[in-house]
């Protein structure tokens, strides 16, 4: 299974926030650290403020921060918010589904198993698990490298 970009950068923006816990962090200073567009990151950011996992602040003293703790926001949740379908195979798209076999398919089954085996996954993790203390160090010191 393949995240779009859109779930990759906004967990990107989140482990940045994590790590900078004591400040508001700029849209371009993330656009910067890891070489994104700052209008795409613009259109994630909003996305994850509008669902309560940023705070964002505009102007020019602005930026953004988490929102909640890092241990209230559960990565299977973040997936799913930034994700625009799980649709691994043309069968599980009712309305563009124009596979011949799919009625008497034997691998819809296993392939939802599995879509949901790795949302649960990601949904016994948090942000504060992938962004511990031995983390944040780590890639607060990666951050200032590549900034």
């Amino acid at each position: 299974m393949r995240l779009t970009k859109h779930s990759d950068y906004a967990l990107r923006v989140l482990i940045y926030a994590a790590a900078h816990p004591e400040e508001l962090v700029s849209t371009d200073a993330i656009a910067t650290s890891f070489g994104i567009s700052g209008n795409h990151l613009v259109k994630i950011i909003n996305n994850l403020g509008k669902h309560g996992l940023l705070e964002v602040r505009r102007g020019r003293s602005g930026g953004l921060r988490l929102a909640r703790e890092p241990e209230a926001i559960v990565i299977g949740e973040v997936v799913r918010l930034t994700e625009p379908d799980f649709h691994i195979v043309e069968c599980f798209d009712a309305e563009g589904n124009g596979c011949p076999i799919s009625e008497a398919c034997g691998l819809i089954s296993p392939l939802h198993e599995a879509t949901r085996a790795f949302l649960a996954v990601l949904d016994g993790y948090t942000l504060a698990d992938v962004i511990g203390p031995r983390r944040r160090t780590k890639y607060r010191r990666l951050v200032q490298l590549l900034g």
